[in-house]
């Protein structure tokens, strides 16, 4: 089972708040899953002329639980500069892209939706709204008309997934099971490496809860599988579910959020305490830049989940994920296979 919240937040939700003459709302959210090709389809459904996405992808306004005051003392760390920089982008104009917030004044976040010229669709893709106990109700009562957008992925192979992330930012190297086996036994609910890495992926109550709370025709639930064997097929049918032109192709070659596992930790730490692991990319000729990436990032075809993790996981999301192929009427059993096992 997941575990229980016990960040502080109101029984009433976000106050409430004023709505300014002139300034636009979100009327679609994209609320997740993590690791379900979400920040690819934020970039594909912002190249679309009739939708406009929040220049930050991930506010998180209307999920109270992230907030800085929450995340453990690792993650506070690394963010806090990252705070600091996003500060300042609030402060400005807002013309370019920033990935995440949070975003916790209401001011900062109409602001976000300044730039909308009469586009019919307008989103935000904050990717833990899915998991929020939070999120969905401050949702329902500030942008009850909107739409709501769910991508789901076979809870082990994210929860892997989000893993190689981890392992992106880290300094050091952590064995996948060392860290599953660690989140297993937590009972910390502090924001960080180890919370909630599994709890992402247990979305029968997640997906219940917006299904309660919305009308059932205002929310869609797609799946990473479909995504991947047919892109173009699955935008078409969110821009459909959106209301704009679903015969708009974007541009689907590039992929977003790839995960970057260093070949040396060691030398990573070194980089980074000189200030040139940040600065490197901008100091690489773009002609070099495939052959350093090689040299210095693990090839992606080698990083696979073991097969006991991954039947140990399995185990962990087996009633979850059945009571959601019941919800959904979606036979999910490709979710439950074990390797090497007939089931």
């Amino acid at each position: 089972m997941s575990k229980p919240v016990d960040t502080q937040v109101s029984s009433q939700g976000l106050a409430a708040v004023p709505r300014l003459a002139g300034i636009s709302l979100p009327n679609f959210f994209l609320v997740g899953a993590p690791k379900a090709g979400t920040t690819s389809l934020y970039h594909y459904l912002d190249q679309h002329p009739q939708i406009y996405m929040s220049p930050v992808k991930e506010p998180h306004y209307f999920s109270e639980e992230i907030r800085f005051e929450n995340f453990t003392d690792g993650f506070q760390k690394i963010a806090a500069p990252r705070l600091k920089e996003f500060r300042r982008y609030l402060e400005g104009p807002l013309t370019t892209k920033f990935s995440a917030g949070p975003v916790e004044d209401w001011t900062d976040y109409i602001r976000l939706f300044q730039g909308v010229n009469g586009e019919p669709a307008i989103g935000e893709a904050s990717v833990c709204y899915l998991w929020s106990k939070t999120a969905a109700h401050n949702i329902a009562r500030h942008c009850p008309d909107a739409r709501i957008l769910i991508l789901l992925r076979d809870p082990s192979e994210a929860a892997f997934s989000n893993y190689l992330r981890t392992l992106t930012i880290a300094y050091s190297y952590v064995p996948f099971r060392d860290q599953m086996e660690t989140a297993l036994r937590s009972t910390s609910t502090k924001i960080g490496m180890l919370y909630p890495f599994l709890e992402f992926g247990m979305y029968y109550e997640q997906v219940r809860r917006y299904l309660s709370l919305f009308p059932s025709g205002r929310v869609k639930v797609y799946f990473y599988e479909d995504y991947v064997r047919h892109p173009a097929k699955l935008l078409q049918a969110m821009f459909r579910f959106l209301g704009v032109d679903p015969e708009f192709l974007p541009n689907l070659a590039i992929r977003h959020m790839q995960p970057r596992v260093p070949r040396s930790y060691f030398a990573k730490r070194v980089l980074t305490l000189t200030g040139l692991w940040r600065l490197g990319g901008a100091l690489i000729p773009h002609s070099v830049r495939p052959l350093v990436r090689r040299v210095a990032f693990q090839p992606r075809e080698t990083l696979h989940i073991d097969p006991a993790d991954r039947n140990r996981l399995v185990e962990f999301y087996r009633d979850d994920i059945r009571k959601l192929a019941d919800l959904l009427d979606r036979d999910l059993s490709a979710w439950l296979l074990r390797p090497g096992s007939p089931d």
